[in-house]
């Protein structure tokens, strides 16, 4: 049988799931938690031009909660409590060889859950990184930032201090937040909902998208939801009501410019953000 059979079967029953289920979807859940960690496998990936999510993986993670138990774990300064599987991180008692072979930085108080991947020359600040979490190369992950449950971010982005990439782990089907390769993220910002933010795209500090924000192109009038096209260089705005103008405005995120590939990487995010 295999393990995404065994994964959608044990699906139709969740609400029987418990500690004491059968040992073999236990084991099956713990091998997809591994290859999760070590990045054979991920929860989305971009195939023929698409993101898919691959439900069973996120099925598996949501099971997990239902197979162990909670338990506590002792430290120098604190306790915790939580699931069995999650307690111990991704590096808890890694070796100096273990991250030398893993390749990224980790500075010192940044939770990183088992279950998510790394990829080699990422900087991880102090930061949290949820289970099914994809961090490719080269990215920073800055003081404070948070990515969710299997989002997926891309290769060298930059996810400023204090921003959220929301985690999707419910329902199944759903799509996880995307960061696609060469993103900026500015300071304090927050994208959620699975919106997906094109290769190259700079966000300015403080946005705020969700699936329910209007992303406006100022050069056409075009008014998008849930993705930012790839080389978009985006910042906060309002949009009047225009029945009623004296209406509150209501916030929106403004693609102010587009640029190719060239000019990104030859321009600084400060530079790009000017209008």
């Amino acid at each position: 049988m295999s393990i995404e059979k065994i994964i959608n079967d044990a699906w139709e029953k969740r609400d029987q799931i418990t500690p004491g289920s059968d040992e073999n979807l236990k084991n099956t859940i713990d091998q997809i938690i591994d290859d999760l960690d070590s990045g054979k496998v991920r929860v989305a990936e971009k195939i023929n031009g698409e993101w898919k999510t691959h439900q069973y993986l996120k099925k598996a993670i949501m099971l997990s909660f239902r197979m162990y138990p909670m338990e506590n774990l002792n430290g120098p300064y604190s306790s915790w409590y939580d699931k069995a599987h999650l307690l111990k991180g991704k590096t808890a008692g890694w070796s100096k060889e273990d991250h030398e072979k893993a390749g990224f930085r980790m500075v010192p108080n940044s939770p990183v859950r088992r279950g998510s991947f790394i990829g080699k020359n990422a900087v991880l600040m102090p930061c949290y990184v949820n289970l099914g979490a994809w961090i490719d190369e080269g990215t920073m992950m800055d003081t404070f930032s948070r990515a969710g449950s299997c989002c997926q971010i891309g290769k060298n982005c930059h996810i400023s201090a204090g921003s959220g990439i929301g985690g999707v782990l419910e329902p199944a089907q759903a799509l996880p937040t995307i960061i696609e390769d060469n993103v900026f993220v500015g300071a304090m910002s927050e994208v959620v909902e699975g919106v997906i933010v094109g290769e190259g795209s700079v966000l300015s500090m403080g946005m705020l998208i969700t699936q329910s924000t209007k992303i406006v192109n100022r050069a056409t009038g075009e008014i998008t939801y849930g993705k930012i096209p790839p080389y978009s260089v985006v910042v906060p705005g309002s949009l009047p009501d225009k029945n009623n103008p004296s209406a509150p405005s209501l916030s929106c995120a403004v693609i102010i410019k587009q640029v190719d590939e060239k000019t990104r990487s030859k321009t600084s995010v400060n530079d790009l953000l000017r209008d």
